[in-house]
């Protein structure tokens, strides 16, 4: 296990995973290929990770395996050890010398700006997305609202609250966006809750399993294209990546095809010309500056026609992407890419180094294994 304190050289590097959330699983995977990337000669690990009740733990058996090798890391971590409360063991870490924290929580309770403004209060630098874009980037209802008002196309939608689902209100929601939609809940990741819906007899049963997750839902129309997925890394200077394309296995890149069967196929770089490369690449930008992400992960759908006006749309976007055996070039210390600053870290690609990181997390093994739901309203203010 790596003494934070042995060498005031490197920088601490404090890995926080796992979280309450229905995505649990997918942090533990997305830590431990970052932890396999991370350059020990810069970086001193502290592994933290957070169980499904959300006690904190010092993942001690993941620093452990760490020390062997990186080959000797599992393919997920387990969000388990000697349990520690948050603050002191951020404190201590700050105490020893330069630090930086990197979260890597999908899904409610750490992806949403929750443990980004734990550290904000802490004034402890840390990775990727402030409060204000990580909560944007959670809420897809508030996030759809955010680009429409900088005027970024997205598929129409609608946003409803669980008190407003009646069959009457369902039935309007189909006349507005038509059939086939998608319906999704407002907080959530990883396809987990979401539906596509193809006749009005099943619109109820979606909506109420996406209400398992989450008090708001999200209706959008289904856009019939091609899946193109853009990275964005920087702030100011920010930097969009090649475009890569998703060609689902099942009828949409859905929960089983992400983690259970793994049937999609990742094409990178996107057969794409110049122009449609860059029409593509531009709306991330805009998406980054617009919401404050310091990074985005985005899927952008391009009709099968598309051609010099073919329509370029919105569709996802996310601060904290998982990280899997199928991930490109994923974005990590390894990359030289973390310059410390004040309260936060900028991320910035390394030179010559491609950023571009196309698919999901790591597939899942066993179907015993979905993500469970997240109480309602448990971490929704009223």
């Amino acid at each position: 296990m790596d003494d934070p304190g042995a060498d005031s050289a490197r920088t601490t590097l404090v890995v926080i995973f796992g979280g309450q959330s229905a995505e649990h699983d997918v942090s533990c995977v997305t830590a431990a290929h970052v932890l396999r990337a991370v350059d020990r000669d810069k970086y001193s690990v502290l592994a933290i990770g957070i169980d499904r009740a959300g006690q904190w733990h010092l993942a001690e058996g993941a620093m452990a395996a760490l020390d062997r090798g990186p080959d000797a890391l599992p393919a997920r971590l387990d969000a388990a050890g000697r349990d520690v409360a948050s603050a002191p063991i951020l404190s201590a870490a700050a105490s020893t010398g330069p630090v930086v924290v990197m979260p890597l929580l999908h899904g409610p309770l750490g992806e949403d700006g929750t443990i980004q403004g734990l550290l904000e209060l802490m004034d402890l630098p840390y990775v990727g997305t402030g409060v204000l874009g990580s909560a944007l980037g959670m809420d897809k209802a508030m996030a759809k609202q955010a680009l429409a008002s900088f005027g970024i196309p997205q598929p129409r939608f609608v946003a409803l609250r669980d008190h407003q689902v009646t069959p009457q209100r369902l039935n309007e929601v189909i006349a507005t966006l038509g059939l086939p939609l998608f319906v999704k809940p407002a907080n959530m990741g990883s396809s987990v809750g979401v539906a596509k819906v193809t006749d009005a007899d099943h619109m109820m049963t979606a909506v109420r399993a996406a209400l398992d997750y989450d008090e708001w839902v999200v209706c959008e129309e289904a856009i019939v294209g091609r899946e193109i997925e853009v990275a964005v890394l920087g702030n100011i200077d920010a930097r969009a990546s090649v475009a890569g394309e998703i060609i689902p296995g099942n009828d949409f890149y859905d929960y089983e095809d992400k983690y259970v069967t793994d049937g999609a196929s990742l094409v990178i770089p996107a057969d794409l010309d110049a122009e449609q490369s860059l029409r593509t690449r531009w709306p991330r930008l805009l998406v980054q500056r617009g919401e404050h992400h310091a990074r985005i992960h985005s899927d952008l759908h391009v009709p099968e026609a598309v051609a010099s006006h073919g329509r370029v749309v919105s569709r996802t976007h996310r601060s904290t992407r998982g990280i899997g055996p199928r991930t490109a070039h994923s974005p990590s210390p390894q990359h030289d890419a973390l310059t410390i600053r004040p309260r936060r870290v900028r991320v910035r690609p390394a030179e010559n180094q491609s950023i571009h990181r196309a698919g999901g997390a790591g597939r899942r093994c066993r179907r015993s294994n979905r993500p469970r739901a997240m109480p309602r309203a448990r971490w929704r203010f009223r």
